[in-house]
Formats: C-alpha cells, structure tokens, sequence
C-alpha cells in the first residue's frame, strides 16, 4: 500500500518544490507533475509530488488526515493507560 501526504507548495526553484506539512517543511521533486505553482496543495509520495490539488481538496484532505491523526494518537493514550 502507498501512502500519498498533502502539504502545500511555499516554494519553487530548480525543479524541486518546498512542501509544508503543517509546520514541517520538506523538498519535493516537480519532474512527474506540470503546472505546479505556489499556494497549490500537492499530494507526495517518496519524495516526488504525484498529484497538484486545487485549495479545496487540499484543505479537506489535510484536515481529514490530522483527525486521523488526532485519533490514533488518543488510542495510544488510552492503552497506555491500560498497560499502567
């Protein structure tokens, strides 16, 4: 299974792109997407951005993904809990 992460696009230079993810900011390769411009929402997989999002989708699936997020994390509070 691959798991494809949402940030959005802060820079752009020499064929790599600046992905922020929340506050964490990782270099993306361009070379399999066209068109890809500052402010959009990109989906990256192994280092390489697969797919530009438009702003909506961007959003939607970043916040779907922090409350997934959010949930795992309580989980693991709650057995942590329970082991104690």
């Amino acid at each position: 299974m691959c798991l494809a992460i949402p940030g959005k696009i802060v820079h752009i230079g020499n064929g790599y792109a600046e992905i922020d993810y929340g506050g964490v900011s990782r270099k993306a390769s361009l070379r399999l997407v066209q068109g890809a411009k500052v402010g959009d929402y990109a989906l990256v997989h192994a280092g390489f951005v697969i797919q530009i999002l438009d702003q909506e989708a961007g959003e939607e699936l970043s916040k779907f993904i922090e409350e997934i997020m959010e949930q795992v994390g309580s989980g693991e509070n709650e057995r942590a809990d329970r082991a104690n």
